[in-house]
């Protein structure tokens, strides 16, 4: 059986869509292969791979990679934007891609304050992505 592509897209795969990519490998990685990119990429930011860590999943082999590493090269089933401006970003005429979604998650990169209070907002969205993939993954099941 062949597995759906799924493309998790947010303006720079430093936080929210490298959580989805990883979320989405964990829990449904026998029906789909997951991948994430960034309209402006930028280096997983390192609160990422912390708390992605503190729930067991280690995401140091992944790395931060551009919309157009993949536009027109790979054919996605699934498009999923994860942030208003890569929705807004991103070609309405995208060649390969089957179905297009649009999660409308906040930027924890973006939080302004304290080491702390910027760890509290990214264990927020990492919760949030999570939520939000494993509803998505149940509702294609059902």
């Amino acid at each position: 059986m062949t597995k759906a592509r799924v493309l998790f897209l947010c303006t720079s795969n430093s936080a929210r869509s490298q959580m989805a990519e990883a979320f989405l490998r964990t829990y449904a990685g026998d029906r789909y292969e997951a991948y994430s990119a960034g309209v402006e990429p930028k280096e997983i930011h390192p609160l990422t791979r912390k708390v992605m860590a503190e729930v067991g999943i280690d995401i140091s082999g992944q790395h931060s990679k551009g919309l157009k590493d993949y536009m027109g090269q790979v054919h996605f089933g699934y498009l999923i934007t994860v942030c208003k401006e890569a929705d807004e970003r991103c070609p309405t005429t995208f060649p390969g891609i089957g179905r297009r979604l649009h999660w409308d998650i906040e930027d924890p990169a973006k939080f302004v304050g304290s080491e702390d209070e910027k760890l509290t907002k990214f264990r927020q969205i990492r919760d949030i992505v999570r939520k939000t993939v494993e509803d998505w993954v149940n509702s294609q099941t059902t």
